[in-house]
């Protein structure tokens, strides 16, 4: 690894949006995955701002790429990626009462995302429709929801599994108790 801090932050910005481009990921989607601000995500990238340890551990997370080798370029090797249950990114600002973790890399934005849903009873994720093609397939782990795609509605219990259409408005929506499932989304 580079042991002059000057060489470290004159590569680091080239480093990050090449591992960023390399997964096919938009700035929004770093954003996203990493909880790092996307005009953050833009200035680091630009070497207008130098990141603190903690917003480079989680952009180094959500691009799947080890925190070392990252500036050093040395391949990974073989290694297991673990993600502890506080590190998995999350998306709260989406419905009401609902939490989404991202359980997918990052590179499978788009194509074939996998979701660990909990929302709250009564809580809900109203999505606008995705691109042509695509499909969701959501299982229930615990406790009961209404699934809305387009004019169709079915009602889900545990152990229940849908798949329907996604591009066309739907929505998920727990009834009298909190709900927990899994969304894979695939896209066409």
């Amino acid at each position: 690894m580079t042991d002059k801090p000057a060489d470290i932050l004159t590569m680091l910005p080239a480093r990050l949006k090449e591992a960023r481009r390399g997964q096919g990921l938009s700035l929004d989607a770093v954003a996203k995955l990493s909880g790092v601000s996307r005009s953050m995500v833009s200035q680091i990238e630009r070497g207008e701002s130098s990141p603190t340890i903690a917003t480079l551990w989680n952009l180094t997370r959500a691009l799947q790429v080890d925190f070392a080798g990252l500036l050093d370029g040395a391949p990974a090797g073989d290694q297991i990626e673990t993600l502890r249950a506080a590190q998995v990114p999350t998306i709260e600002n989406l419905g009401a009462g609902c939490r989404i973790r991202i359980l997918s890399p990052p590179e499978e934005a788009g194509k074939h995302e996998v979701y660990e849903l909990l929302i709250d009873a009564h809580g809900y994720l109203d999505s606008a429709p995705h691109r042509r093609g695509a499909c969701e397939h959501l299982t229930v782990i615990d406790g009961a929801l209404d699934l809305t795609s387009g004019e169709a509605t079915s009602h889900l219990g545990a152990g229940d599994t849908a798949r329907y259409a996604a591009d066309v408005s739907h929505c998920i929506a727990a009834g009298a108790s909190p709900v927990r499932a899994f969304l894979v989304v695939q896209d066409a």
